[in-house]
């Protein structure tokens, strides 16, 4: 039976999205059908049946990005139950065209605004933090967290115009700090002594900011002390603010360094952003067909990546046959490809009545989900190796035919876990593809963010036309997610080294002078290059002229 995981969170997005992911694992609990992943993988078992279960959990967060918690990460006495005590506000739009609250709702000056310079107005779907607007991760975190988990970084301020922690080589310098290293160290071991089978380490970390640089440093010393143990980093980075060309190219060489480095000394790294592009020139961000969100609020677009996040994971958590956070490493990182990349239709539209053979059909020779990781669409066919998840589906839903009539297709007579993987090795001939399916759906009450479509029922599914008067909140919805090693990774690493040897690194001493070297920084791109052609071998892409 595989074990525990320790979690590491390093930076405020991963905060962003690790609240709402730990507030999924809270909802869990509550539902009947949560046997079917184990809690224990992510959660320590609280001291009696009152007690309520923490986070395994080491968070690293500066000045001003905690909020209430406090330098020691608790809101309140250890032992409260953990329950979201804020208000719930339901906007929806009045007859003038503004918005208004229901009756028992809190007023529109409680609407979330994020960051320096943040709109207070009313944001369609959004549940307001306990005491006013959500500028900040813990505004909505509803778990308790214990007094070891958070470690406030005292040199440098969350927000503001000096003192950020703004360039890799800042990150790498904080945990060459004695100090810094040693609180680091003793979290790592009081939770990781407390384990009875530790199977490995989730990393949060912050790509686009000097965040890189600390969780450089992090997955090192985890390689070098836990060694043959999993380390699984997802690397984050929100939707960058236009507009300013200095922020842009050091976000860009703070995630070059960091792919490169997190890449070094994990098991997997996968790059996750609603982002069109991680590179120099702004895309568009990622669109979902039943999910109105803001992509600019850091509430929003976090709650969809810890909804994929939680589908994800669900291999090495599962109670029935399970598998672990080395094995799901080792069935997709062949042949030198550490880099994964991330995709989810969330929700997964399913229809009443409708067979999952159809669900699935109905996207032609699209693929079935939207990219998480800044690639553009893949086509079907062209992956090495995937892991998907498709949860919040029970076994009726796999085929359909009335009785005394073959099926309409092989696939109708098929259950859910057989059509899924039947439907996988027929759009991704060759590679090495392993499913799971979960009725578990994804719980999304509040304070998860209520940025669904009218055309979504309670359950998540599907209806024919908006219902005549307005529903009641969304409390969970069916997903399916991948994680895929694909080609379309070649453009992703390529692009990234393309756009960082155009850049003048002369213009940009401030960012070498917090500590890289330019040799250092040539050798990284040297191995950003010789990751990207990992995925090349097998496929040529017509597309890309830059990789001659």
């Amino acid at each position: 039976m595989p074990g525990e995981a320790v979690t590491v969170q390093l930076g405020h997005y991963a905060g962003c999205v690790g609240a709402h992911w730990w507030g999924l694992q809270a909802a869990a609990l509550l539902r009947p059908d949560a046997a079917e992943l184990r809690s224990s993988a992510l959660l320590r078992a609280g001291r009696d049946a009152r007690t309520p279960r923490t986070p395994r959990l080491v968070a690293l967060e500066l000045k001003g990005g905690v909020g209430a918690l406090g330098p020691g990460g608790t809101a309140g006495e250890p032992g409260a139950p953990a329950t979201w005590d804020g208000d719930v506000a339901d906007y929806r739009e009045s007859s003038g065209g503004g918005s208004a609250p229901r009756a028992g709702g809190d007023s529109t000056e409680n609407a979330p605004s994020e960051g320096k310079g943040g709109s207070s107005a009313s944001v369609p779907g959004a549940a307001p933090a306990r005491d006013g607007p959500v500028r900040l991760w813990s505004d909505y975190l509803n778990v308790r967290l214990h007094p070891k988990s958070l470690y406030v970084i005292p040199q440098y301020m969350h927000d503001g115009e000096c003192g950020v922690l703004e360039a890799f080589g800042q990150g790498e310098r904080l945990l060459q700090d004695p100090g810094c290293l040693e609180e680091l160290e003793d979290r790592l071991h009081f939770y990781v002594e407390e384990c009875d089978y530790l199977q490995g380490f989730q990393v949060l970390c912050d790509l686009h900011d000097g965040f890189s640089g600390v969780g450089a440093k992090v997955t090192e010393l985890l390689y070098d002390e836990y060694s043959g143990k999993g380390i699984l980093t997802w690397g984050l980075t929100p939707l960058a603010s236009p507009g300013d060309h200095r922020k842009d190219v050091c976000r860009l060489l703070n995630t070059v360094l960091g792919t490169v480095h997190l890449a070094r000394h994990s098991s997997l790294l996968c790059p996750l952003s609603l982002s069109g592009t991680l590179g120099i020139k702004p895309q568009p961000p990622v669109t979902f067909p039943y999910i109105d969100y803001d992509a600019s609020l850091n509430y929003h677009s976090s709650a969809i990546l810890a909804a994929a996040l939680d589908t994800l994971t669900a291999p090495y958590r599962l109670r029935a046959a399970p598998g672990s956070m080395a094995h799901l490493a080792e069935s997709l990182h062949f042949s030198g490809r550490k880099v994964v990349a991330a995709w989810a239709s969330l929700p997964f539209p399913v229809r009443c009545g409708l067979a999952l053979p159809d669900i699935l059909g109905a996207r032609g020779q699209d693929v079935p989900w939207e990219p998480l990781s800044s690639c553009r669409d893949p086509k079907l066919g062209r992956c090495f190796a995937q892991s998907v998840v498709l949860r919040g589906i029970r076994e009726e839903s796999g085929g359909s035919s009335r009785p005394g009539q073959p099926p309409a297709s092989p696939l109708h007579a098929c259950g859910v876990e057989e059509t899924l993987q039947r439907y996988l090795h027929g759009a991704f001939p060759g590679a090495f593809s392993t499913c799971y399916v979960l009725e578990q759906p994804c719980p999304t009450l509040p304070p998860f963010p209520q940025f669904f479509s009218p055309l979504l029922s309670g359950r998540g599914f599907l209806l024919d036309k908006p219902p005549a008067r307005s529903s009641a909140a969304v409390e969970s919805v069916p997903v399916l997610a991948a994680l895929q090693s694909a080609p379309v990774l070649h453009q992703l690493l390529w692009g990234l080294r393309r756009d960082a040897r155009r850049l003048n690194t002369r213009r940009w001493a401030s960012f070498f002078a917090a500590g890289v070297e330019q040799d250092d920084f040539q050798e990284a791109l040297e191995e950003l290059g010789t990751l990207a052609q990992c995925y090349q071998n097998g496929f040529r892409d017509e597309d890309d002229a830059d990789s001659d």
